[in-house]
């Protein structure tokens, strides 16, 4: 059979994709991610395309290594490639055992951050991160005026993010920030924070309009900062946190000296096949 005796749609690439809301047990709450699993690597190029036409805050790509649960993990925005995702990591595994992939045992993802690990443990996948601490900063006029809000009571930040606590939980729910400015600030990202109401310990938001996300919903790497630093200032090692977006989700949290332990819940809401 030669070339020509293919029709178009014989020589096109199905490449399965799958979006799941991570943080969340129902549809349309916590944070969507898209998920490919493909057999190999796809090119740099492609899976950018590919993040770009699903539009989510991240799409994961991951095809399997040698060794039982050993995957390749990478993430990518609408506009770039990222080092580190929380949810989307969440979603690869849910995607794994939902999917028959994975059966029993760990999954092991190798990425740009080293080996992430997730594990199904009462009821919930729970995430084995890196710390990334923050250390005490200045409140610049150039914070305030992105955050338009002046009440703040501590500033710290390290070579990702700027965290700023505010006094209330009711505070972070309500600000409303200047995102144009927020682009201008010398990090990837704002994490606004306070104490939260019962049940949660603290909540947050995550701003990122420089990765193009004016607005993350719900952020598991952000967690890997909040979690040292409400460990520090509220003395627990166990804390329940809630990411005050939109659309809303809840994280389960526990602290080490060298990892953060981040547990969700997670759900398919949608199967599609993409034509390449």
């Amino acid at each position: 059979m030669k070339p020509s005796d293919f029709t178009a749609s014989d020589r096109r690439i199905r490449q399965s994709v799958i979006q799941v809301d991570a943080f969340t047990d129902k549809p349309f709450a916590g944070n969507p991610a898209a998920v490919c699993v493909s057999q190999t690597s796809l090119d740099d190029a492609l899976m950018q395309q590919i993040a770009a036409e699903m539009n989510l805050s991240e799409t994961a790509f991951l095809y399997p290594l040698e060794g039982e649960g050993n995957y390749s993990l990478r993430w990518f925005t609408p506009t770039a490639e990222i080092d580190l995702c929380g949810h989307a990591t969440l979603a690869s595994a849910h995607v794994l055992w939902s999917e028959g992939h994975l059966t029993a045992g760990t999954a092991r993802f190798q990425t740009k951050s080293g080996e992430l690990s997730v594990e199904q443990q009462d009821g919930r996948l729970r995430m084995n991160f890196p710390v990334q601490p923050v250390e005490s900063a200045p409140v610049s006029p150039a914070v305030v005026g992105a955050m338009n809000h002046a009440d703040i009571v501590h500033c710290a930040r390290n070579k990702v993010n700027v965290l700023v606590e505010l006094r209330s939980h009711k505070a972070v729910t309500s600000i409303t920030p200047d995102f144009a400015k927020l682009k201008k600030l010398s990090c990837r990202g704002l994490i606004v924070t306070s104490t939260g109401p019962d049940p949660y310990d603290f909540v947050s938001r995550y701003f990122v309009p420089s990765m193009g996300i004016p607005e993350d919903p719900v952020t598991g790497s952000s967690h890997c900062s909040l979690g040292p630093y409400w460990r520090t200032k509220l003395g627990k090692d166990k804390m329940v946190a809630y990411q005050a977006s939109a659309r809303g989700g809840e994280l389960h949290i526990e602290c080490t000296p060298e990892s953060v332990f981040i547990s969700g819940q997670a759900v398919t809401v949608m199967r599609g096949e993409l034509l390449l």
